[in-house]
Formats: C-alpha cells, sequence, structure tokens
C-alpha cells in the first residue's frame, strides 16, 4: 500500500512539473537569452516536455527550462 502512495505522489509530481508545457505548444525565449533578435526568431514549437519539467523544441538543440522563456500574456 505504502508504495502505491508513493506512485501515485511521484506521478502527481510529474504532472505538475510539465504542466507549465504541451507538445505543439509556441514558447518564446526571453529578450535576454537571446538578444538582438525579435520575437518571431525567439519563437519555438514544442516537440516534446520530458519528465524532468524541462522541453525540447524543434530547431532548437537541446533542453530548456521554464525559466528561459517570457511569461504567458
Amino acid at each position: 500500500m505504502f508504495k502505491l502512495k508513493r506512485n501515485l505522489a511521484n506521478t502527481k509530481r510529474r504532472i505538475a512539473l510539465t504542466a507549465w508545457a504541451a507538445a505543439g505548444m509556441s514558447l518564446t525565449f526571453r529578450g535576454e537569452v537571446m538578444p538582438g533578435r525579435e520575437t518571431v526568431d525567439r519563437t519555438f514549437t514544442v516537440r516534446r516536455v520530458l519528465v524532468n519539467g524541462r522541453v525540447e523544441l524543434n530547431g532548437m538543440d537541446g533542453q530548456h527550462n521554464q525559466q528561459e522563456f517570457e511569461t504567458a500574456r
């Protein structure tokens, strides 16, 4: 029973971490991350949301976290 509760808690934590983004969603890097680029050049589409809360983007290598992006308006 304890193991089931722990697994449920871990699942809820993973969902909470990944809730800020979803596959297919557009995200815009903050200007400080990509200085000198227009908004359209800093906007990418989410390819995949990872369990650790990071995202992979179409057309951009690596993994990125929520703090790198502008807040939704």
